[in-house]
């Protein structure tokens, strides 16, 4: 069954030689007793049975020591709940963050909690996320760390808005009106979400969390931008931006969700050319027209010009069906002539510099031709109408050409009176789309119109669709930062390693950030304008004086105060300014994701230099033992950060970007990105479709019979055993699962505490060295058992940790060693060596798997050391460490000794199927050599019933030889084999030879242990006797 493993042993090996083990050697000699094991194993049943009822067995019944436990195999229902509630209150689950924060560490793990949004009930998406994050919190400070963990919520921004004002909107409300509506809405979904957290055991104090709301937040978020603003990278500027029609304010690239479905009606259309590019012209072709393909017809109005690609070879065609000649990429005519259903010949190229077109619907107006690099062949005609107010790449043309940004469209995604009696207040999507074709028609430029299916933004909260227009805005400049975050980020470790390639490509995507809001709930841009030049008056003095108001009395003050207290004298001398009557205060507020992604400032920060405030002082609204320094080291990092993967573009960035803009390094040492909860068949989940799982109804049941209460410890299962970093199922067939995962540990458990019975480690434990080979051998793979696990968890692996738990069980446990031990346990005298070499065994196996699984099942964790033997009154398990494997459990040869004889074993059980080992004696040939002396430490005597040997081959009699008897009766069963004797990392290395028979035994059955070492069918072995007089 297991495998030779290299165990180092000391040079004495060397001395092994042909010669026995009296003399010396590293194995102690066999234990030996006069008595035999009673085994009753059989290759198919491998446990001892208690005496029948009603037989001659039956008297020695109550002799048996079975074993005994109030700990109950399974908890259903509400006895289930009730539990789980009374483990939290009785084992201290709430005060369990203060103790470790208060205790003496040397090291400190630092998890910096993703605030969610404050906005809704809780989800399945935050069990996913708060458990996964607990998991790895409790391991850390099970193995002896000071864990940095406190929770946040992200509280504006405007989805909050909307949802607390319902149908109200914001007619006939002022901004503090909105706000307290806003703060009370969110204030609502904190303590619904902070409850639920609480339920499913994560650990923290909830009592001191951070708030984006929170005034000392706010000023420290302030000092982020203050920072960044001095350096450079946040400015204002006119510039085209995402913009959202249905909620009137701009939007950044993370607040978008692209629509694959969403139908535009493309057209292509005619711009006539009125000055021909000088290759056109020499051929002496007139009245040619540039074919240009659009998606977006309603910003026909607004172009400035037509861009063509550098370098690419154009052609002049003649349709003929019409005669009519347009110009379009060489390149492209192939597939323009299908499109338009008629032949297209080429009468001329020419390259297109110089070239300028008419305004197709603005008579007098004239359009250059441009060249461009995003130009491209993919799509189109290889010529690109060009709007600079509705286009990144459009904008970007007009910078480098000083062209025209012209905005037509209001903030309410209609056309204003710059375009037109004819457009003006129609919505640029619908009607005014409707209409801009209508007018290319009467003009006859349009050429051919069709609906396209595409990819196109919309807002991710009103889920509409947004238009890109020019605003006046406050930006970051990402493109300036990107090298440094990309650096930055080479030095962080990324969980999966291919989510870096995400990261970068977001990074890449990002030129600029739009972090200005036209709302009323969110962090106020600390900024005054001119009165009549409209020149904003932003600088350190007014910053710090703003962040220090928001501190003392929170961001309500920006609009509460009058300008002069916002904006007093001695800060506009600082300033350099005028009289504070030529200043009116900013409207705009900062961009959720700026908010959530300053934290690090907020949460993790020490107080930056040259500030003259108590240490850690903008954490003030935290106790002491938690406002202390996060690391002992100077770059307070977290050593990680984890959360799903829409935060790669979202709060991974913001964070990466702020930091790096402010202290050159990532906020992260490491990033873990995991997947989304989703139904059983890989759908996502959504109210509408009915197939939301929601995790209050998984702990506490549904209404519905077929809605289980399975607990909350289950739910954390379902979050450890699930691929973490895929799209995690979750349903019925899972839960049931993770349910049966549970029951068959809690019979482990329960198996492990009844062998315990009245067994106290602390005054009955034996040495090791006193102990049993097979006894010993199990603290060997108990330790291996603690390494994997450990390693599995640090690896942010729990799933692989769950499934460490469960091979050992299954093969090294219950497979194993619980089928071999059971006689002992059962039926040797309660105080016997055996039996307490074995208990402290399982002692050991129970805590050490009961602290493995702590991290994922804190409350059946708890419930277990409750019961456990060996502690002190009031004791709980995460306030004793980390599971206590000794080095000293790795004893030289001792590996040898147990798997050779387990290989032995193995051949003999395989020569026997079906049947009962149990029922013969064993003879087993070794020629001498290291096999047989290693034999030889599990058994003295050439022939015994109460060896270690006997016990591990599970037999009647075992028979230790050199040769095989010549005179074996006919029924012998024989076989043979090898083991590789692998010894000092394969220095000394010997495969030997064995051979074994196994015949029927003579002996009769006991009828108290019903192992055949009796010599009459009512006579009780010599075992039992002893063990039975003992007793009485």
């Amino acid at each position: 069954m297991l495998l030779c493993r290299v165990s180092a042993v000391s040079q004495n090996l060397y001395r092994w030689g042909r010669r026995s083990l009296r003399g010396g050697g590293l194995l102690h000699r066999a234990l030996s007793f006069s008595s035999s094991r009673c085994h009753a194993v059989s290759s198919g049943d491998g446990s001892a049975q208690p005496a029948e009822t009603g037989s001659s067995q039956g008297l020695y019944r109550d002799t048996v020591l079975l074993p005994r436990t109030d700990f109950p195999m399974k908890l259903t229902g509400q006895k289930l709940l009730k539990r789980e509630l009374e483990i939290q209150q009785e084992c201290g689950f709430a005060d369990l963050y203060s103790w470790q924060r208060d205790r003496k560490a040397k090291k400190e793990f630092c998890l910096h909690d993703g605030p969610p949004y404050a906005n809704g009930d809780p989800h399945v998406g935050h069990a996913l996320n708060k458990i996964l994050k607990d998991i790895r919190n409790r391991f850390e400070m099970l193995r002896g760390r000071q864990v940095h963990y406190i929770p946040g919520w992200d509280c504006h921004g405007l989805p909050i808005e909307l949802k607390a004002l319902g149908e109200l909107g914001t007619s006939g409300l002022g901004p503090l009106q909105i706000r307290q509506k806003a703060r009370e809405f969110a204030e609502g979904a904190i303590a619904r979400q902070k409850s639920a957290f609480q339920r499913w055991g994560v650990m923290a104090d909830w009592d001191q969390c951070y708030y984006t709301y929170d005034g000392a937040y706010e000023a420290a978020q302030l000092k982020v931008f203050q920072e960044m603003h001095s350096k450079g990278f946040i400015y204002q500027d006119y510039k085209p931006v995402f913009w959202s029609p249905s909620t009137r304010t701009a939007l950044a690239e993370a607040e978008l969700e692209y629509n694959p479905e969403h139908v535009s009606r493309s057209i292509y259309t005619m711009f006539p050319l009125s000055t021909l590019p000088p290759g056109i012209a020499s051929e002496g072709l007139e009245s040619v027209s540039v074919l240009v393909w659009t998606t977006q017809p309603w910003t026909i109005p607004a172009n400035q010009a037509v861009c063509y690609m550098p370098n690419a070879k154009y052609s002049v065609v003649k349709r003929a069906d019409s005669s009519q000649l347009l110009l379009v990429a060489t390149e492209c005519t192939a597939s323009m002539a299908a499109l338009l259903d008629t032949e297209l010949e080429s009468v001329g190229t020419s390259q297109l510099e110089g070239g300028i077109c008419k305004h197709p619907t603005i008579p007098d107006k004239e359009v250059p031709l441009l060249p461009a690099n995003h130009v491209t062949m993919a799509k189109g005609t290889g010529l690109v109408h060009t709007a600079p107010a509705h286009g990144m790449d459009d904008y970007s043309v007009a910078s480098q050409f000083k062209l025209s940004v012209e905005c037509m469209v209001d903030e309410d995604g209609k056309f204003t009176e710059l375009a037109g009696p004819e457009l003006q207040n129609l919505t640029v999507m619908t009607e005014g789309t409707d209409k801009v074709i209508t007018m290319l028609k009467e003009c006859g430029a349009l050429v051919k119109e069709e609906k396209c299916v595409h990819s196109y933004p919309y807002d991710w909260r009103t889920k509409q669709p947004v238009v890109i227009r020019p605003s006046k805005q406050w930006f970051i400049n990402t493109a300036s930062l990107k090298d440094k975050a990309k650096e930055a980020l080479q030095k962080v470790r990324v969980l999966p390693e291919s989510a870096r390639g995400s990261l970068l490509t977001m990074l890449d995507r990002r030129t600029y950030w739009c972090i200005s809001r036209q709302r009323s709930w969110g962090v106020p841009i600390p900024v005054f304008y001119h009165k009549e030049t409209g020149e904003a008056l932003i600088n350190k003095h007014t910053v710090t004086h703003i962040a220090q108001l928001f501190k003392e009395k929170g961001s309500d003050c920006w609009w509460e105060l009058p300008v002069e207290t916002l904006l007093p004298k001695e800060v506009l001398k600082k300033s350099k300014a005028g009289p504070v009557t030529d200043y009116v205060r900013g409207e705009d507020v900062l961009d959720i994701w700026f908010d959530s992604g300053a934290s690090w400032a907020a949460v993790l920060e020490e107080e930056t230099e040259g500030d003259t405030e108590e240490p850690e002082s903008r954490l003030s609204w935290l106790p002491a033992q938690l406002r202390k320094p996060l690391v002992t080291e100077t770059d307070s990092r977290a050593d990680v950060y984890v959360e799903g993967k829409d935060q790669i573009g979202g709060w991974f960035q913001s964070s990466l970007l702020t930091s790096v803009a402010v202290r050159n390094k990532a906020p992260y040492k490491s990033l873990v990105v995991h997947g989304f909860a989703v139904n059983e068949k890989g759908d996502k989940m959504s109210k509408s479709l009915g197939n939301v799982v929601d995790p209050d109804t998984v702990i506490n049941g549904g209404e519905d019979p077929s809605l289980p209460a399975y607990g909350v410890d289950v739910l954390r299962w379902w979050v450890a055993e699930s691929n973490v970093f895929s799209e995690v199922q979750i349903g019925p067939a899972a839960l049931n699962s993770a349910r049966d995962s549970i029951n068959k540990l809690r019979n482990t458990l329960k198996f492990l505490l009844g062998n315990l019975q009245g067994f106290d480690p602390r005054v009955q434990a034996v040495d090791p060295k006193e102990m049993h080979y097979i006894d010993q051998y199990m603290l060997h793979l108990l330790r291996e058992y603690s390494i994997k696990v450990t390693d599995a968890y640090a690896e942010f692996d729990a799933g692989r940790a769950i499934r460490v738990l469960q091979g050992f069980i299954a093969r090294e446990l219950s497979s194993f060693y619980f089928s071999i031990i059971k006689d002992r346990l059962y039926c040797d005298p309660e105080d016997s060596l055996g039996r307490r070499s074995c208990q402290t065994v399982l002692e050991e196996i129970l805590d050490g798997v009961t602290r493995s699984i702590a991290p994922i099942l804190p409350h059946l964790a708890e419930e277990v050391y409750l019961h456990a033997p060996g502690h002190e009154e009031g004791e709980t398990l995460f306030k004793s460490g980390w599971i206590k494997s000794s080095s000293v459990w790795r004893r030289p040869g001792l590996e040898e000794a147990v798997e050779g004889a387990c290989a032995i074993r193995d051949s003999f059980l395989s020569s026997i199927p079906g049947k009962n080992a149990a029922q013969y004696d064993l003879s087993i040939a070794i020629e001498p050599g290291l096999l047989f002396e290693l034999m030889e430490s599990l058994q003295e005597k050439p022939s015994s019933t109460s060896s270690q040997l006997a016990e591990l081959m599970m037999v009647a009699r075992v028979n230790l030889c050199s040769v095989l008897p010549r005179d074996l009766p006919s029924d012998a069963l024989l076989s043979s084999g090898t083991f590789l004797i692998n010894l000092e990392g394969g220095v000394i290395r010997e495969d030997s030879a064995y051979k074994i028979a196994a015949v029927p035994t003579s002996a009769a059955r006991c009828p108290r242990c019903r192992r055949y070492t009796a010599d009459s069918a009512d006579c009780l072995c010599p075992r039992c006797q002893n063990a039975v007089s003992q007793a009485h």
